[in-house]
């Protein structure tokens, strides 16, 4: 392994990245190990564990240089491919049988017929049974795969003896993160309160995106799909008949997939959910959308486990981007936690923002229009208006983030006499920013505007290589 890859596709930075190297023999097994106190997934040249829990092997006490290039004693690419993917929850007989594909078919099936009350007392049977699960992915929001990267450009940074490197910046326009408002629509009853969801989204000036089950649920007509776009808002593909099938067997995906395709076109959708987040991110290359919404970032309340550890969109395996459910859907917090507040999804908002990530909100028009819900909603939007004034937050629609991270892929940084300028594309939206190194600290700077010729403003600071004690961590 001899690849700064993962690095630089992620920053775009201008100077190569000196490769990382192998310390020594990975081992054959993946498992469990931490660098510094973040806890990874994969192979690794020390030992490694089953679990995410006990005293783990710490990589980062392996680093060690070689001449301009640093060893590492795991493989990054791999790590971050296992925690996006999700790999690590696919490890022989790790599946509970809260998760297996009966469970999951019989919930699904009874779930519409069931009032609110009964799959609340159902579910919350099923987080007491996952209580003792252990604390990887983090709650609410897991950073460890945007994290190891920063770690990785700042011992990168170390090895070439720079401690200042320019990139291009993750959002347009100099926007410090992202925010988007997306509604799945599971009923007849929610289809039908849509028009109500767009008035009060209008309201506070944001345009949200429906995600619609094509077949079986409710109705679809082409009038329908009108009196959403016209309005400019967007419309997704939400599975195919919500019947919780979609993934347990390769041979029924891949005939579903064909009629989803359809409904693709039929929709002019560029982007597609996964009923009750069901997901294999390995299958979703059949699809024929841009972008994928089906992620969580910390699966801790969902059907499903897992979660992609990140709070910014990535690459799937083949060609859509994944843009990541990176806070509590609605239903979660009203009938599961019991809660009427914004509490949490502040704290996950304030988590994504220090990341600089998309948040990415899940609310269904199925459950929102009760008056404790509605009043709650409300005051979502009055809190995601006050980021976007007083911190600089993007709020956009899910296919204006897949434009735009499809677009800075495609950018170069490149020198412009003693400064630097972007090409491609939608350059005229983008940004320089440096990552500096401050003693153990890695911090980034951006300039407001692309012609700036003064200095940058720091933006970031959260990054301590050294890292906090494992054993003194907090929750957020």
């Amino acid at each position: 392994m001899e690849s700064s890859e993962p690095v630089s596709g992620h920053y775009k930075c201008a100077r190569p990245i000196p490769g990382f190297g192998l310390t020594g023999h990975l081992r054959s097994a993946n498992g469990y190990f931490r660098f510094g106190p973040d806890i990874c997934y994969g192979r690794a040249a020390g030992n490694t564990r089953a679990t995410a829990s006990g005293d783990l092997f710490d990589a980062a006490r392996s680093v060690r240089r070689s001449g301009s290039r640093m060893l590492l004693p795991f493989d990054p690419g791999q790590v971050l491919d296992n925690l996006r993917y999700e790999r690590y929850v696919s490890v022989p007989g790790s599946q509970a049988w809260s998760q297996s594909s009966w469970m999951k078919r019989f919930y699904c099936g009874v779930r519409p017929m069931l009032p609110a009350s009964i799959r609340s007392q159902l579910q919350k049977a099923y987080l007491l049974y996952r209580r003792d699960t252990p604390a990887f992915p983090r709650w609410p929001v897991d950073r460890t795969a945007d994290i190891l990267l920063e770690k990785l450009l700042a011992v990168a940074m170390e090895s070439s003896r720079v401690d200042r490197i320019p990139f291009i910046w993750f959002w347009p326009d100099a926007y410090k993160a992202a925010a988007i408002v997306t509604h799945d629509v599971e009923t007849t009853a929610g289809r039908d309160l849509c028009d109500k969801l767009m008035d009060e989204d209008d309201a506070f000036g944001i345009k949200s995106s429906f995600q619609i089950v094509p077949e079986k649920r409710y109705g679809v007509s082409r009038l329908y799909l009108d009196s959403i776009r016209s309005r400019g808002f967007e419309i997704n593909v939400h599975g195919l008949n919500h019947d919780g099938k979609l993934f347990d067997n390769r041979e029924r995906f891949l005939e579903s997939a064909t009629k989803i395709n359809y409904y693709a076109e039929q929709f002019g959708s560029r982007g597609f959910r996964s009923p009750c987040l069901y997901r294999n991110a390995d299958w979703f290359q059949e699809l024929n959308f841009s972008y994928d919404m089906s992620v969580p970032n910390v699966a801790r309340l969902e059907p499903q486990r897992g979660g992609c550890c990140t709070v910014l969109p990535y690459a799937l395996p083949g060609r859509m981007l994944e843009i990541p459910l990176t806070t509590t859907e609605d239903y979660t917090l009203f009938h599961i936690l019991k809660d009427y507040s914004i509490r949490l999804w502040k704290q996950q908002m304030r988590i994504i923002l220090k990341g600089h990530g998309v948040m990415n909100f899940l609310v269904h028009p199925d459950y929102v229009f009760s008056s404790k819900a509605l009043g709650t909603y409300k005051k979502l939007l009055e809190e995601v208006c006050r980021v976007n004034n007083d911190q600089g937050v993007w709020i956009t629609l899910p296919r204006e983030i897949d434009r735009w991270w499809r677009d800075r892929d495609a950018m170069r940084l490149i020198p412009d006499g003693p400064n630097w300028k972007i090409e491609g594309a939608g350059s005229e939206r983008a940004r320089v920013a440096y990552a500096c190194l401050e003693g153990d600290r890695l911090v980034y700077e951006l300039k407001a505007e692309p012609d700036t010729r003064t200095s940058a403003t720091r933006i970031h600071s959260s990054l301590s290589l050294k890292g906090p004690d494992p054993k003194k961590q907090q929750p957020d």
